[in-house]
């Protein structure tokens, strides 16, 4: 890395640590200890990854997300989800993370339980946290309604790490708003079939979707990306922000460009 320049900022184990299939659980729950033990060793010091999604109950064999409890019985979910399944292991990885003084950064991703800064806070509040906090992944927050740049400021020092990539909000949207379950299947021995842990493969995105992830600025213009980067560096003036490519329109390098102009132009006006 040294001799390219580069920086190793931080270890990604995006998975579902809490997942109700004992394989996928097991797996990924594990892959979190051991990044945490490895970016010490590297000397990294961060660690992203994903809160995870429980079953509804202990007899669960599949993840459930649960949101907007209207229902008293959403609220029993959640309850399950959060008080026996989650909670326990986010204060072992608390202590394990303290242990090590590796930042555990959770991305606010929807169908886990943090998925928000009101869920991040949750957590955090609950495990007592002092090594476990937020990636501010704008992308996931836009199609939700948040404004990335208030989510910043609520959540504050509790940001540990940032990732950048943009959300396009499509005219579908204003049809059938911007939960969209019109994606569909990919079978398992087809070409470039991504595996999810298990059984379970990465789904096939709608046509005409409701938004999609695209470069930083193909979404959202250079003045959002300056208050962005701008608020980023009241927290902290050294945090990284990495590029996060899932532009199908463009190549990995044509994406990559595009978003490093972007951010380079934003990080220079903040």
């Amino acid at each position: 890395f040294k001799e390219t320049g580069m920086t190793l900022t931080a270890l990604n184990c995006n998975g579902n640590p809490l997942h109700p299939d004992q394989e996928v659980r097991n797996k990924h729950g594990n892959d979190v200890k051991v990044a945490i033990q490895l970016a010490a060793l590297l000397g990294a010091g961060r660690v992203v990854t994903m809160s995870g999604t429980p079953g509804t109950n202990a007899a669960a064999t599949l993840p459930a997300w649960t949101v907007m409890p209207w229902d008293s019985a959403y609220l029993d979910a959640q309850d399950y989800q959060w008080n026996e399944v989650a909670i326990p292991y986010w204060k072992d990885i608390q202590a394990r993370a303290a242990d090590a003084d590796v930042k555990v950064c959770i991305e606010m991703h929807p169908h886990n339980i943090v998925y928000n800064p009101a869920t991040m806070e949750r957590l955090a509040t609950t495990i007592k946290a002092t090594h476990v906090g937020a990636e501010m992944d704008p992308s996931h927050l836009f199609w939700q309604g948040i404004d990335p740049v208030l989510a910043l400021k609520k959540l504050g020092g509790l940001v540990y790490n940032a990732a950048a990539k943009d959300t396009r909000i499509n005219a579908a949207a204003k049809v059938n708003g911007v939960l969209d379950d019109r994606f569909t299947r990919v079978p398992s021995d087809a070409p470039g079939v991504v595996g999810l842990g298990g059984l379970y493969t990465l789904s096939k995105w709608p046509k005409d979707s409701s938004w999609d992830f695209v470069a930083v600025g193909r979404g959202h213009d250079l003045a959002f990306w300056t208050e962005f980067m701008r608020a980023i560096k009241v927290i902290d003036p050294d945090m990284a922000v990495n590029i996060e490519h899932e532009d199908q329109e463009l190549d990995r390098l044509e994406g990559l460009r595009f978003a490093a102009d972007t951010l380079i132009r934003a990080a220079n006006g903040a």
